[in-house]
């Protein structure tokens, strides 16, 4: 589990280690590169601006990728525990009829586990084993020489100054620590001009089955996680100004097909307080490393979620940059963050480029074009729309 430490000691139990390491950002990418790193001996400071008990609830589907990792990281079983099978998925016409179901163990049971897993449980997973974190915590100044980088970390009224070895940006798709390096010209992204309300349902029937409707100007996505159903309503940002209640309204009068559990998940989306706004946008980096400061996960490639893939990629690309630290001293670390970003950068990019080229078909105003993906979409195997994520399965990093 994380434990609240203090800066200073946590800087202290770190001074001596091969590698003095600062990772800004407690997310699902800074935790499993902590745990990674601490069963290599070291003692990574752990920094995150939130607060300790700051939501962090949002439903996540794994692809096998995570399963190497969870391996080393002993965490298979508490996963597990905490997760759902992900077996089945269907798309529904934009009348809300069911359009195809797909059996998705047929595609991923020979790669390993696909499940459906909260936010806040998949960080719970990552804390089985204990470490410690500093939180509403942020870097304010990084100042780098070739032979270490200098941070400046403010904590509530205090500001420390100290020396890494390594400094990691892992603070999110909107990174502050990261713009202070990173040229704005570096850091590119799609905007769908699409957003909407994640919020969570009850259980079903089908505790299996992730669900997609696909409206011209509305978007509903169902997915199982263990005990609850994850929620997500959106349409074009222009038409979600209306507020939740009202555009859940709409949508519904826009199906002449409503299952129980597309009534559901409307009617959660009105009038469950327990919901945010999520603007539907991504980010990605030309360059992943800027000497001894490397960035990881959302920071350095933040995904639109209509892949589902962007959790398990920041879990993988956090295990192949442990690999590269296995072992290096101070004096290798440009050398290894180079040698980290050729490996693991072009896998990231094809993971996004496939969640955007999918953005594009699953977000339209169009009915014709509507009507069109209506007829095609029962036609095409789903493998085809996957064929990237499963070439990357077909060829995972050797994490074991």
């Amino acid at each position: 589990m994380l434990t609240e430490t203090t800066l200073t000691d946590q800087i202290a139990a770190g001074r001596h280690d091969r590698l003095r390491i600062l990772i800004c950002g407690a997310g699902v990418a800074g935790r499993t590169l902590t745990q990674l790193l601490r069963r290599q001996g070291l003692h990574p400071v752990l920094i995150d601006k939130a607060a300790p008990d700051a939501a962090s609830g949002y439903m996540l589907a794994l692809m096998p990728l995570v399963d190497p990792t969870f391996r080393t990281l002993g965490i298979t079983d508490a996963y597990r525990d905490r997760s759902t099978p992900l077996s089945r998925y269907r798309i529904l016409r934009h009348t809300g009829s069911p359009a195809r179901e797909y059996r998705m163990t047929d595609l991923f049971d020979r790669y390993g586990d696909y499940r459906g897993i909260s936010r806040g449980e998949l960080l719970e997973s990552l804390d089985a084993t204990a470490a410690t974190i500093t939180h509403h915590t942020i870097v304010t100044a990084i100042h780098q020489t070739p032979a270490a980088t200098t941070a400046t970390i403010q904590h509530a009224t205090q500001s420390v100054t100290a020396e890494f070895d390594l400094v990691v940006v892992a603070d999110g798709i909107n990174s502050t620590t990261r713009d202070l390096l990173w040229p704005p010209g570096d850091i590119t992204g799609l905007d769908t001009g699409w957003g909407g309300w994640v919020t969570w349902a009850d259980t079903d029937s089908d505790p299996d089955l992730g669900e997609e409707l696909w409206g011209h100007g509305a978007f509903l996505g169902t997915y199982p996680v263990k005990d609850r159903l994850g929620v997500i309503l959106c349409g074009p940002r222009d038409r979600t100004r209306i507020g939740p209640d009202e555009f859940s309204h709409r949508t519904r009068a826009g199906l002449t097909h409503i299952s129980t559990r597309t009534d559901t998940a409307l009617r959660e989306v009105a009038t469950n307080p327990e919901k945010y706004y999520w603007p539907l946008y991504d980010r990605r980096c030309a360059r992943w490393s800027l000497g001894r400061v490397v960035a990881l996960g959302d920071a350095a490639a933040g995904f639109l979620p209509t892949a589902g893939i962007g959790a398990a990629m920041a879990i993988e690309s956090a295990t192949v940059l442990a690999g590269h630290l296995d072992e290096t001293g101070p004096e290798q670390i440009t050398r290894q963050l180079s040698a980290y970003e050729r490996a693991q950068r072009p896998r990231v990019q094809a993971a996004q480029d496939n969640s955007r080229s999918l953005a594009r078909l699953m977000f339209n105003t169009s009915r014709a074009i509507a009507i069109t993906r209506d007829i095609v979409a029962p036609i095409i195997p789903i493998s085809a729309a996957l064929r990237p994520i499963r070439r990357l399965l077909d060829n995972q990093p050797a994490l074991d």
